[in-house]
């Protein structure tokens, strides 16, 4: 049964009906375990645990190895204090998004992991997509409760997350920083980030006007929808739903731990599979049931692939193998990809297996033998049988060989530096390990120029505002021999 409850709390511009309930917080969550909340009724709590005090976690640091994962800092704004089931005031943004033909300026952010346009909503009990009830946007709709455990006083320690949002002249960020689930569980916590654009922001790349965005994912369903230690139960649910049971697609709905995954309409999937996941998409496309072109999705793959010669501590046989998934968005299609590079078209072999109708994964392997240094592009292209078809072609993924092997730069694994404001306009900070004091910045372009080499301490900030717009990789390296490299985007 859907269960839609709304409330003022927090929050102006909402007003009560006249079916209104003063209840306790406590009284709310026990009507919400027992599957009692009357969807006709408006509740509005009559303590003040939910004006405790708000721990702004993870400020300016980067929690996972994806770039599209954006750092907190000061120009967000908290969407709402430390809650259950409560939502913003409707928050006007200075573009258009497109959305399947409908056009919008504004907008609410869901505590439950989803925005939408035509309402807001509290439901708390995901529901698999196409659903005719809800307008929404949705990275991972899941009971997520940010109130955290409580203190001797009975308030709220703010340490069950927080969810934030920042807005630019084309796109909006929201992000759900390190938050619990229900109820005031924090012994798992998840970060997800959802941006939305214009269809021009260089933080969503190939014309695509939504990402997906992933860190550390630790749990997939709250106690009210029957999980059990944050599993089980009602799947949460990652994709996007117009509302008219048409214009939809599902990423895929998750109730468990684990890296599994076999495609957007089988089995339940398991939640690890998102962890540093980015899914970039397009809804501007018309309404009535368009196809949506496949989604190429690389897990654990971010930004430049490195791949040594001569090297064998770091990888041998001069080789990296890696897999990424290629999936449709909607049921009953099948898609069909090839990898090729023609800059260097003998390097690179793949290998596709059907894991379901509606998805393949192609196992890829780039041999840098007899290969010279430098930066070399990988392209995807994929398609599907839909009516009409259709394709996501020159998806690309850049690698480079024996890169300034010296400095021993992974890939793959955790970041031990992040970069901040990143998109930026003109400069940009790095955020050291606190036993750092200083590191030497490379920053090279796509075509693999050198266009910064500087030596930094923790607080010093290094300008770009010469350089032109696109996309920049930035690596950080220690005396230490501790060396991380990131995607910055120059705006």
């Amino acid at each position: 049964m859907k269960k839609l409850i709304y409330f003022t709390l927090l929050f102006s511009g909402v007003t009560f009906g006249q079916n209104t309930q003063l209840i306790s917080t406590s009284e709310y969550n026990n009507l919400k375990l027992a599957g009692s909340l009357d969807p006709s009724v408006q509740y509005k709590f009559t303590d003040s645990e939910n004006n405790g005090l708000i721990h702004f976690s993870g400020a300016n640091q980067k929690t996972g190895t994806c770039d599209c994962m954006i750092p907190l800092d000061t120009n967000f704004i908290l969407a709402m204090g430390p809650n259950d089931d409560l939502y913003s005031d409707v928050i006007s943004i200075p573009f258009t998004f497109s959305f399947y033909g409908n056009t919008y300026d504004s907008l609410y952010i869901n505590n439950n992991g989803n925005i939408s346009f035509s309402s807001p909503y509290s439901t708390f009990t995901a529901n698999p997509f196409p659903d005719s009830s809800y307008n929404m946007i949705a990275p991972f709709w899941g009971d997520v409760d940010t109130r955290g455990t409580y203190d001797t006083l009975g308030l709220p320690m703010g340490d069950g997350g927080e969810v934030w949002y920042k807005v630019t002249p084309t796109a909006l960020i929201v992000k759900w920083e390190e938050v619990g689930y229900f109820s005031n569980a924090v012994d798992k916590l998840n970060t997800f980030q959802l941006i939305i654009s214009n269809g021009t922001d260089p933080m969503i790349p190939n014309g695509n006007n939504v990402a997906f965005c992933y860190g550390d994912m630790q749990w997939t369903t709250g106690a009210a929808s029957s999980g059990v230690n944050g599993f089980g139960g009602t799947p949460a649910t990652v994709g996007v739903n117009l509302g008219n049971g048409l214009d939809f697609f599902q990423v895929g709905r998750f109730d468990a731990p684990g890296t599994g995954f076999d495609g957007p309409y089988g089995a339940n999937d398991q939640v690890d599979f998102l962890d540093d996941l980015e899914v970039y998409f397009n809804v501007a496309v018309p309404s009535g049931g368009v196809n949506v072109p496949p989604m190429v999705i690389a897990s654990g793959i971010c930004d430049t692939i490195d791949v040594y010669t001569g090297d064998t501590l770091v990888k041998a046989n001069n080789q990296f193998d890696f897999s990424v998934l290629v999936t449709t968005p909607e049921a009953n299609q099948e898609v069909f990809a090839t990898v090729s590079s023609l800059s260097a078209p003998t390097a690179v072999t793949f290998t596709s297996t059907t894991i379901s109708q509606e998805a393949k994964r192609l196992d890829i392997s780039i041999n840098a033998t007899g290969m010279s240094p430098g930066l070399y592009e990988l392209v995807i292209n994929a398609i599907d049988n839909g009516l009409p078809t259709a394709s996501s072609t020159n998806v690309t993924i850049p690698f480079r060989v024996n890169y300034d092997g010296s400095l021993g730069i992974t890939n793959n694994t955790k970041e031990e530096f992040s970069i901040f404001p990143n998109p930026t306009k003109d400069n940009f900070k790095v955020e050291l390990p606190k036993d750092v004091n200083s590191a030497t910045v490379f920053v090279t372009n796509l075509a693999g120029e050198s266009v910064i080499n500087q030596t930094i301490s923790s607080s010093e900030a290094i300008s770009v505002i010469t350089l032109p717009s696109g996309i920049y990789l930035v690596t950080i390296s220690t005396n230490e021999g501790v060396t991380s490299t990131v995607r910055l985007v120059k705006n």
